[in-house]
């Protein structure tokens, strides 16, 4: 099969064997999948992570969308046909033209989605779902999301309204549009005005991009809320002294720190497509790519100005032997 491995950070696409699903999994022949943050943050480690490897093949990608091909022995959710979306995790892999999931991690495809649109749900989908319920998000709350337009973003606006709490979605000019679509009550424009002068106090602040600052933050924060950041803003220094600062800051109680790494319960995913059917929450992509563009969508990408998500597509394979469920 073609994959978009990863060498020394160089991307190539080469041919690789097709895995075989373990007796929890199910292998996907892939229609969509996606470059997110964790992707793009490890390619620039890719060197490290080779040598670790010892020469086996990395290929990143942790989104994807297809068709069910195969079902390991003690897989019973799925069968050969099925359209489903989710993803492998931090296994990655989903960069090419078949990969292996845990039947945990994958659902039957939204009724009202195509394959790329639900492809770009699981990474900012869960991501959102997992900080806002850490977060303890309530109705009435007002919460600021910046980063609104981002992969995680466009997610926690709409799931922030789902629960009940009045937004304020921080982003560029030429996503204000967008972002108030998202349901956002209201929207800034962070080129023109900082939101931490406009006296307004937060119940919470979700920063999804970890460029928000500390003490811009802390200022438009009620004390002792929660402050979610959930992306490093700089190199390894930096993340260092984030660190550091973020302890300080909950030592103090100023606020509540919450970050790290999502951690999804079994339902979530089941429960984000219930939103996806009911017209509550959607995906937004900026941009298509093929599999063999995949560079250039990485570079698009890692530049940090996409709307939303960008999807690689990839070529359909050989037919699988039954339709979708119905």
């Amino acid at each position: 099969m073609k994959a978009a491995v990863i060498d020394r950070g160089v991307i190539q696409i080469q041919d690789v064997e097709k895995p075989a699903p373990k007796d929890n999994e199910v292998l996907v022949r892939i229609r969509a999948t996606t470059i997110c943050a964790a992707d793009y943050r490890l390619r620039k480690f890719g060197w490290i992570i080779g040598l670790w490897r010892r020469g086996k093949p990395l290929i990143l990608g942790m989104e994807l969308a297809g068709t069910v091909e195969s079902v390991g022995k003690t897989a019973a959710r799925f069968r050969p046909g099925d359209q489903v979306f989710g993803g492998t995790g931090f296994k990655f892999g989903a960069h090419a033209e078949y990969a292996c999931a845990p039947e945990s991690r994958v659902e039957l495809k939204p009724a009202n989605m195509t394959l790329e649109e639900a492809a770009a749900v699981m990474f900012g989908g869960l991501t959102a779902l997992c900080f806002l319920r850490q977060a303890n998000i309530r109705a009435g709350q007002d919460v600021l999301v910046y980063g609104a337009s981002g992969s995680v973003g466009v997610f926690a606006v709409q799931l922030a309204k789902h629960f009940g709490a009045r937004v304020t979605g921080v982003c560029s000019t030429a996503n204000l549009d967008l972002v108030k679509s998202l349901g956002a009550d209201n929207v800034i424009d962070y080129t023109k005005e900082d939101f931490s002068k406009a006296g307004r106090i937060y119940d919470m602040i979700f920063d999804t991009v970890g460029k928000a600052g500390f003490s811009r933050s802390l200022k438009s924060l009620k004390r002792g809320g929660p402050y979610v950041v959930i992306a490093p803003s700089g190199g390894l220094l930096s993340i260092v002294g984030d660190t550091f600062r973020q302890m300080w800051i909950s030592l103090r109680g100023a606020a509540k720190m919450v970050g790290g790494l999502p951690r999804p319960v079994p339902g979530d995913l089941s429960f984000l497509k219930g939103l996806i059917e009911a017209g509550e929450l959607r995906t937004v992509i900026d941009r298509r790519y093929s599999l063999d563009q995949i560079g250039e969508a990485f570079r698009y990408a890692e530049a940090g100005h996409k709307k939303g998500h960008v999807v690689i597509l990839v070529e359909p394979a050989v037919a699988a032997s039954s339709g979708p469920r119905a």
